[in-house]
């Protein structure tokens, strides 16, 4: 089973977001996990309420600093996975196990502000799940370093349908 890592500065909307699918999407093969840099005190309702609407139980998730899991007793990570712009050029903790490290960019649901912020928050969601189950048809396990890392940030380069046709053609296979 590969330990993932879910990055974004307030680890409240996108990171819970993605941490969600790949536990759901991805069980049995991953654990996923997701923290901030500078997490806020609590997940974003909206996002909360997302989840809620998509079958989830949403009473674990909790926004967290990075830190928890560059300690000794963190779980050791197999790939850390930025979803915000922010995150990626920060200067992130030295991970213990030298894990893959890839950047999917997705726009931040919570600055949108009143009437289409639920929209925003699905679209964020659809777009990860689009991500997610990209990532799932490769094959993790058997996977050299530099290959899943090429294939995690062509996945995240790419958007809707296009992620999926690569991986179909196999554009996205190490």
């Amino acid at each position: 089973m590969k330990n993932i890592l879910v990055l974004c500065t307030g680890n409240s909307a996108r990171s819970i977001l993605c941490e969600a699918l790949l536990n759901r999407l991805g069980a049995g093969r991953v654990k996923a996990f997701s923290a901030g840099s500078d997490p806020k005190a609590a997940p974003h309702p909206a996002a909360l309420r997302l989840l809620e609407a998509e079958g989830y139980e949403t009473g674990g998730f909790a926004s967290k600093k990075w830190d928890v899991f560059a300690g000794r007793d963190a779980p050791q990570m197999d790939i850390v996975i930025t979803v915000c712009d922010n995150a990626a050029g920060e200067a992130c903790p030295v991970w213990p196990g030298a894990p893959v490290s890839a950047h999917w960019g997705i726009e931040d649901p919570a600055s949108v502000e009143g009437e289409g912020q639920a929209d925003a928050f699905l679209s964020a969601y659809r777009q990860l799940g689009q991500r997610v189950e990209a990532m799932l048809e490769l094959s993790l396990e058997d996977m050299e370093p530099a290959q899943l890392k090429a294939a995690l940030n062509r996945i995240g380069a790419q958007s809707g349908g296009a992620t999926e046709l690569a991986i179909k053609k196999g554009t996205g296979h190490g």
